[in-house]
């Protein structure tokens, strides 16, 4: 490598333009080989320094997400779920909702692909650009509440209403102190309308009043949950369940 090579590629690592160095030596010997104008070899360097940012990017929503699983819309067993609308999840998957602020609930038993169409969403979502966060319920809530100590609980909640995407998972039978209700609900409050949640649960609304112990307070929270929402029940069997053996 000659000096002048040497010195363009320090100075690429310090400006970290790390997808211009990977590109530089193949754009310069096609440069070369075909004698292409200096202009035309400055943009296809600036493209690929886009697309290395772009990627880059990608991957760091990604990890920033927590996902915990590698649930895909394109993985997901639909055949063995027939009761779920493959259409209706496609047509969620072009993400309008996001834009919308409109909110999502799957509602069903144990094991039924409630959070891998949540995941798959939620991974869409990121590649196209948005910002997202999965949580377990129980732990979202158990934040919520250790935020109460050090009164860093807006703070926390400011944070949650930045994503575009939230996924709440397992929203079922916990167990919750008064003071995480109240925080959980001042959450949905400041989304609502915002920002877009999706929530996977085993229990049907009615059932939520028991879960949170307080009538008025759900009754608000399932007026803003509900006034701009798609709500999916899904009663099939668990996928966890052993794929029968095919008759010979």
């Amino acid at each position: 490598m000659n000096p002048t090579m040497t010195k363009i590629i320090e100075l690429l690592d310090r400006m970290r333009l790390g997808g211009f160095k990977n590109a530089l030596g193949e754009e310069l010997d096609r440069a070369q080989k075909t004698g292409c104008a200096h202009n035309d070899l400055i943009l296809r360097l600036l493209a690929a320094e886009y697309a290395h940012r772009q990627q880059r990017s990608m991957l760091y929503r990604l990890r920033q997400a927590k996902i915990p699983f590698d649930w895909t819309l394109e993985s997901f067993p639909f055949k063995r779920q027939p009761a779920i609308n493959k259409k209706q999840i496609m047509d969620l998957a072009q993400l309008d909702f996001i834009g919308k602020a409109h909110n999502v609930v799957f509602v069903g038993e144990p094991g039924t692909g409630k959070t891998g169409l949540a995941i798959g969403l939620l991974r869409k979502a990121l590649i196209e650009g948005y910002r997202g966060r999965f949580y377990n319920a129980q732990d979202l809530l158990d934040e919520l509440y250790s935020s109460l100590a050090d009164r860093s609980t807006n703070r926390l909640i400011n944070t949650l209403c930045r994503y575009d995407l939230l996924v709440i998972d397992e929203l079922g039978y916990l167990t919750l102190k008064s003071e995480q209700v109240n925080a959980f609900f001042k959450l949905m409050g400041e989304r609502y309308s915002r920002k877009a949640t999706i929530i996977t649960t085993n229990l049907d609304y009615e059932k939520w009043y028991d879960l949170f112990a307080s009538k008025a307070l759900v009754d608000a929270l399932l007026d803003r949950l509900k006034h701009r929402c798609v709500t999916i029940q899904i009663q099939g069997q668990s996928l966890r369940s052993p794929i029968p053996a095919k008759k010979k």
